[in-house]
């Protein structure tokens, strides 16, 4: 299935040029592919997706890694251990090249569906 991308999060990417840019949309097609339903667009300055509130937003500071902040992460289930911290509600998941990220594909789609199972049964 092909993603539906933002054009705004396209633009703001290409004028990132970010040492990662490649990983980064490797990261983004995964989440986008992930459920038709989530959407994205630019938060606090950098690319949010979002389904029925916040699920993640990168996090450019780092240029080893892609950082992707999960802001209430500590309420998803994670079997897999991609989420890492132990904050009052963020998680963090982080990605070392396209190899990893190839690895961590099935556990980071995982995190997100289980995002959207929580967001779909809160009344």
């Amino acid at each position: 299935m092909q993603a539906k991308t933002n054009p705004e999060v396209d633009n703001f990417l290409k004028e990132k040029k970010h040492p990662l840019t490649l990983e980064i949309q490797e990261v983004r097609r995964i989440i986008l592919e992930s459920d038709h339903r989530i959407e994205e667009t630019i938060k606090w300055k950098t690319p949010t997706f979002m389904y029925k509130g916040n699920i993640a937003s990168f996090f450019f500071n780092a240029k080893k890694f892609v950082s992707l902040m999960f802001h209430k992460g500590a309420l998803i289930p994670d079997v897999s251990g991609l989420l890492e911290g132990d904050g009052k509600e963020s998680r963090v998941a982080r990605f070392y090249g396209l190899e990893d990220i190839g690895k961590k594909k099935g556990a980071l789609q995982d995190v997100i569906k289980e995002w959207i199972k929580i967001q779909d049964t809160k009344k």
